[in-house]
């Protein structure tokens, strides 16, 4: 197929940083009086992560008072950022050179994530990735309506890069809020790769066109035969 737009997700899937935000998405959670379980953090890895914080405080008997999820989301911000400057992000392996060969080809490439500019824009400064040099749009969860698995952010990188037709749309992520997504928007090409936080046993059943190992892959996936 004639992919026009890969729409990448971050953490875990072209940035590695080490499994941070599902720690403290669980820290500030049971801060709050709740207990989460690893299935309950699990089953919102790659959400929004104001949408997640409501949820599990919901789950755990806690109040989701909007009030509350704001304090526990600025918590969970400052307590990334922290964890972030003492150990900092980086490209997942040969992602940077895949990003590089698929913007080469002719193909945009947009990242997608669960997390709002505060912590996305501090997080592509340490990987050292600018839209315009090595990315085409990155877009945020507080740009759109709703986060995972809605279409929402893939849309937004679709008009962002100009790209109309869906089915010219590759969406690639390491959860299966990401392959929901994917099938949401309509992306021709909907990828689960295994860099990051969940596994072939959880991606498989949301019915990804491709499982791979990681980002890595996709240049020989889409460019094979092309150079």
């Amino acid at each position: 197929m004639n992919v026009a737009l890969v729409a990448l997700d971050i953490a875990g899937t072209t940035v590695d940083e080490g499994g941070a935000v599902y720690r403290v998405l669980a820290d500030v959670v049971r801060d709050a009086g709740a207990d989460p379980t690893d299935a309950d953090i699990r089953t919102w890895m790659g959400a929004d992560k104001r949408e997640a914080i409501a949820a599990l405080l919901a789950a755990g008997g806690a109040t989701p008072d909007a009030a509350t999820v704001d304090a526990r989301h600025g918590e969970f911000v400052a307590r990334l950022t922290a964890a972030y400057a003492a150990t900092p992000p980086a490209p997942l392996p040969g992602v940077p050179d895949a990003i590089a060969a698929l913007r080469t080809a002719g193909i945009r490439v947009a990242l997608t994530t669960g997390f709002d500019r505060q912590v996305t824009d501090p997080l592509l400064v340490a990987v050292g990735w600018r839209v315009g040099e090595h990315l085409d749009a990155v877009v945020c969860a507080d740009e759109v309506a709703a986060g995972r698995p809605a279409p929402l952010m893939i849309e937004r990188a679709m008009r962002l890069t100009g790209v109309a037709d869906p089915a010219r749309v590759l969406a690639a992520g390491d959860t299966a809020l990401d392959v929901r997504a994917g099938h949401a928007a309509g992306a021709g090409m909907v990828v689960g790769v295994l860099s990051g936080a969940q596994t072939a046993d959880e991606l498989a059943p949301e019915r990804p066109t491709h499982l791979l190992a990681g980002v890595h892959e996709l240049p020989g996936l889409l460019l094979a035969g092309t150079r």
